[in-house]
């Protein structure tokens, strides 16, 4: 009897201690606070301000390990508005129309006369408001512009982008004073003025901290104050033909005349290129790729104080100014460029496919080549999805920071997936480069977009899951401020509705694990429900998991970025597939696009299970690891969220992809489609509507051969002996033939004389203008 009294004794004991608070608090939360907040990690004022940067949009329901389907599913789905439209039609139709991509490598630049179209129909003031002179775009608006020019070139989207994403134009706006606004945002809209950003610098790339960018406050002979301004930078876009140069640097002030103290901190400031010791005189190469790009330096550079962008008063906010900009932006711009990028393979490879024939058949009725078209379509779709949804959120105000990194990360890693994959399956096709070539000039400026505005490998590792725990956990934030603040009653709470949520998901796992997500409730019905459940599950697996980190690794876990980056990847999934299913729903669930969502759907499952995998095997557990570890590993193995898609369902969506209208039409709609069929895509769209015209009637003489009505020896094509026998009419006759010389046609590679290729150009460039500032400005 003494040993059940004695147990019932402790369990009421312990019973009391967790049901008092103030018991509680002062013998079990304060000291373990005390301890914990001996833990903490120093959080420099730039780490603070880019895990501050924006706000928590749906990513944080995937935290809470139950997210909340009607929400996710009520958030704004946008589409374009018919002015918007008509300037897609308009003017980006004939931008697109002006110069093909191989036109503009051969030139190493944008024709001037795009340039000048460029500047007259504001294409450089998208995102500025109409009172400014811009055009006042929505973000949707500009990113289905740019879906637009990156399908025609990637140079389009380099240029027009700078100027709309990360420029001055954009600090401007939202920090800008009344007279910096009125006096550069029309100038900029109309491309009077050439804008860039002058950030990086080759001791300071990531690490903001490390600027060496140098600025000091001192006092004129006239008694005004004024900037001393010293700077090395590099990987400037635009800079060789800036005239406004947007600038971070860390500004000093040794007299104290701002008030602010000696470092007052990273600062931005603008800098007209013609004020004396700004020094622009050499370009990179950026793969090739002919957009400006240029080191800037600048040597005692003197401004007026009020070319700090804010005035005086956003003095030392700099780098705060540039992550709470950054915070939407990044999930804007490369979206849309990779959009385009995804689009326009699906449209080239599907075509290609179809026209390209090996051993009597079209080679997209291999199952080699079926399963990469698959993993196109379907990707395509996801791309676009997280497009879409992305930016219905920036439109309707908010800022999502996490989902803006998912979004830059995903979705240019996916495009270089897809355009790899384009590239397999055209072959020697697709490596020949010259005018005929529509994707080697694509797969050469993919590694640019992978590579800007946050490395990938920097966006993965501490941006999605570094800065997306933190804000969007829905107690760690608030647990560290407390900690940081000693503050005890909040701490004792939160802790304690940490705990309990904890153990929540717990039993949620465990029980939608053993049903395979069918004890959670979809809201939908139909096909597509069984992933609603399964994204349940997945969710509350992740909740348990980022605890279970937390609990282990503390504020060390940054430095573990395998382990942040297999977490990075679960998130992102959980958000790309719930993307996807909410744009199935908002166009109406059509049925040709069913075998696609399927297939996204089931390979962003198959993701988070292989991310789950990978942290579950390399978490460090001491002591009840040991045991634990195993299980959950061989729970994940034996009971996965999901397999990879069947070749039946690849096979169907293929299919799908290659056929003339329908899925095909639907995933590829807004990008530049040349209907001219001398050019590399009007010929190839031209041979693919006439391969599947010249289909029923191969058919018809295939099925003619086996009945043993019509005979071959392999002397004469099957066509000619079928029209001889009687077997076409003269209409089909001419089907066939038109569709057999636009085929060959269409697979046809460039080719050049000796003189032509080591003059490096199949156009006389001789008298063509060289590409100065002039022709811009």
């Amino acid at each position: 009897m003494l040993l059940p009294t004695l147990l019932l004794s402790l369990t009421i004991v312990l019973i009391l201690l967790i049901a008092v608070p103030s018991l509680r608090r002062s013998l079990i939360s304060t000291p373990l606070g005390k301890v914990a907040r001996k833990q903490l990690p120093k959080i420099s004022d730039t780490e603070r301000a880019a895990i501050e940067a924006g706000q928590v949009w749906i990513e944080g329901e995937f935290f809470s390990g139950n997210p909340d389907w009607q929400r996710i599913l009520n958030e704004p789905y946008p589409s374009v508005p018919p002015e918007v439209q008509a300037f897609l039609d308009g003017p980006v139709e004939q931008v697109c129309q002006m110069a093909t991509d191989w036109e503009i490598y051969q030139r190493k630049d944008l024709p001037p006369a795009v340039w000048k179209f460029l500047k007259h129909e504001k294409f450089f003031g998208m995102m500025i408001p109409q009172e400014f002179s811009g055009l006042g775009f929505s973000n949707l608006a500009y990113s289905a512009v740019m879906v637009k020019l990156a399908s025609r070139s990637f140079t389009h989207v380099a240029t027009v982008g700078v100027t709309n994403s990360l420029g001055p134009a954009k600090l401007l706006l939202r920090y800008g004073t009344p007279e910096q606004k009125a006096r550069y945002l029309p100038r900029l809209a109309i491309g009077e003025e050439i804008p860039c950003f002058a950030l990086t610098e080759p001791l300071a790339g990531s690490d903001a901290a490390s600027l060496t960018s140098r600025g000091e406050v001192f006092k004129g002979e006239d008694g005004q104050l004024y900037l001393r301004l010293n700077w090395k930078k590099r990987y400037i876009t635009l800079g060789a033909i800036a005239t406004l140069i947007g600038l971070a640097f860390r500004l000093y002030d040794p007299d104290n005349l701002l008030g602010l103290g000696h470092d007052v901190g990273i600062t931005c400031a603008l800098v007209p290129r013609e004020t004396p010791g700004v020094v622009i005189d050499h370009r990179h190469d950026p793969m090739g790729v002919p957009f400006f790009n240029s080191p800037i330096e600048g040597h005692d550079v003197v401004l007026p104080i009020d070319q700090i962008i804010g005035g005086v008063a956003q003095a030392g906010q700099g780098w705060k100014m540039l992550m709470q900009t950054l915070a939407a932006g990044r999930g804007i711009s490369f979206p849309a460029t990779c959009t385009g990028v995804a689009k326009l393979v699906s449209r080239v490879a599907s075509a290609h496919s179809v026209v390209r024939q090996q051993f009597g058949l079209p080679i997209g009725r291999f199952e080699g080549v079926e399963e990469p078209l698959a993993r196109i379509a379907g990707l395509t779709y996801v791309v676009d999805a997280a497009r879409l949804y992305t930016c219905g959120a920036v439109d309707s105000g908010a800022q999502p920071a996490v989902v803006s990194a998912i979004a830059k990360y995903q979705s240019t890693e996916l495009a270089r997936t897809i355009v790899n994959d384009g590239m397999d399956i055209l072959g020697g096709s697709g490596i020949c480069r010259g005018p005929r070539n529509l994707l080697a000039n694509v797969y050469t400026a993919i590694p640019i977009a992978v590579t800007v505005e946050g490395a990938n490998i920097l966006t993965r590792t501490l941006m999605i899951f570094g800065q997306g725990v933190i804000r969007c956990h829905p107690y760690l934030y608030d647990e560290i401020q407390a900690l940081y603040d000693s503050d005890w009653v909040a701490f004792d709470r939160l802790l304690w509705g940490h705990v309990g949520t904890f153990i929540h998901n717990v039993g949620r796992s465990i029980g939608l694990g053993f049903t395979q997500g069918r004890l959670a409730k979809a809201p939908v019905s139909g096909p597509t429900a069984p992933y609603y459940r399964k994204l349940s599950w997945a969710s509350a697996t992740f909740a348990i998991l980022t605890d279970v980190a937390l609990i282990r690794y503390g504020g060390s876990l940054k430095r573990h970025e395998n382990l942040t980056g297999r977490y990075a990847d679960a998130l992102s999934w959980l958000y790309l597939t719930s993307a996807m299913l909410r744009r199935f729903e908002a166009e109406g669930r059509p049925d040709a696009d069913l075998a696609t969502v399927e297939w996204a759907a089931q390979y962003g499952l198959v993701q988070i299970q292989t991310a789950f995998e990978g942290i579950v095997s390399n978490l460090s557990l001491p002591v009840v690891g040991t045991l634990l570890k195993p299980l959950m590993g061989l729970g994940l193995r034996l009971n996965p969220l999901a397999t990879l898609p069947t070749d039946r369902l690849g096979h169907q969506v293929a299919k799908d992809l290659q056929t003339m209208e329908g899925m095909r039409d639907r995933l590829t709609a807004g990008i530049y489609l040349p209907t001219d069929p001398t050019e590399a895509l009007g010929r190839l769209e031209q041979a693919h509507t006439l391969s599947h015209q010249a289909d029923p009637i191969h058919r018809r003489l295939k099925d003619a051969v086996r009945t043993g009505q019509l005979a071959t020896d392999g002397s004469e094509s099957l066509e000619t002996l079928a029209h001889r026998a009687g077997l076409l009419t003269q209409s089909e006759w001419d089907v066939l033939m038109a569709a057999d010389e636009a085929r060959k046609d269409a697979i046809q590679v460039d080719a050049f004389t000796f003189d032509e290729y080591e003059a490096g150009s199949t156009v006389d460039l001789i008298d063509a203008p060289q590409p100065l500032l002039s022709d811009r400005g």
